[in-house]
């Protein structure tokens, strides 16, 4: 059975820090492009990282310099690491891989909050 199962969400202060984890199974991750994509209330679902399968990693401009992207082939898992996290940040986030068509993890709750 194919299924991204994320975790490692939760409520942080802002300029804590989360790392988020996308385990999958049923397929070998390394061969998709994989990454993060996020959706708060009332926006749309906008792509905030992803790392391709040559392993060159791309992000968007709001996340640079303060999120990274990585992978463990061994663990067919990819980590989203969130340092000096923002309010503007909260959102659900969700793990998904492309070959072709398009998996999805259920998704994790990130809420950035004093």
């Amino acid at each position: 059975q194919v299924q991204l199962a994320e975790s490692g969400g939760g409520l942080v202060q802002p300029g804590g820090s989360l790392r988020l984890s996308c385990a999958a199974s049923g397929i070998i991750f390394s061969r998709y492009d994989r990454g993060w994509y996020r959706q708060a209330p009332g926006k749309q679902r906008e792509l905030v990282a992803v790392i391709f399968s040559n392993d060159r990693t791309n992000y968007v401009d709001s996340v640079k310099d303060r999120f990274t992207i990585s992978r463990d082939n061994a663990k067919n898992t990819v980590y989203l690491q969130m340092n000096s996290l923002k309010p503007e940040d909260t959102a659900v986030y969700y793990c998904y891989a492309h070959r072709g068509s398009v998996l999805w993890g259920q998704g994790t709750q990130v809420t950035v909050s004093s």
